[in-house]
């Protein structure tokens, strides 16, 4: 949706939202209502200069990320990513555990993808379902949290107009 198209003219509605998004793992397309967990950080180690009292000097030492969490509606059985999530958790070391990549996408109003991040050899280390309550009518939620090696942004295709000026300049006749 561009600046122009919008009742207000504002160059915020071309703002990507948050909740329009799809998750990749192994060419299946998965809906999940909720993904957290898209960070990096690098570790930093304090050091202090030998006979210098006033600062530390500050070092990078290793870049770091958390896992990816997913949160959706029970995925069916048929689902090839729920499989994979089930047996690789209830297979303990007996079998090698088979990382895939797994991409997030944000999609902008026309469903094409604006932004993405690639989650390289992920593999799931935890999976937990919601509370069962016979007072509420909830929707059970799986939740699926997967460890990765790095993560990296795939796609970037947000680009903000120039927001037009909303005056006009009068000369005073001189």
């Amino acid at each position: 949706m561009s600046s122009s198209s919008s009742p207000t003219g504002s160059p915020h509605n071309d703002y990507p939202v948050n909740f329009y998004f799809e998750v990749n793992c192994n060419n299946e397309k998965i809906a999940f209502q909720e993904v957290s967990g898209i960070s990096q950080e690098i570790a930093v180690e304090e050091i202090a200069s030998g006979g210098e009292n006033t600062f530390k000097y500050r070092l990078p030492v290793i870049a770091s990320s958390g896992n990816v969490v997913l949160k959706g509606a029970v995925l069916p059985q048929s689902s090839t990513f729920n499989s994979w999530c089930l047996s690789t958790l209830s297979g303990g070391f007996a079998q090698a555990i088979t990382p895939y990549n797994l991409t997030v996408s944000l999609l902008n109003a026309k469903g094409v993808v604006c932004l993405s991040w690639l989650f390289n050899r992920a593999y799931p280390v935890k999976y937990s379902v919601s509370d069962l309550n016979s007072h509420e009518g909830n929707i059970l939620i799986e939740t699926v949290e997967l460890a990765y090696t790095f993560l990296t942004a795939v796609t970037n295709t947000i680009v903000y107009p120039t927001p037009q000026p909303t005056f006009t300049l009068k000369s005073n006749g001189n």
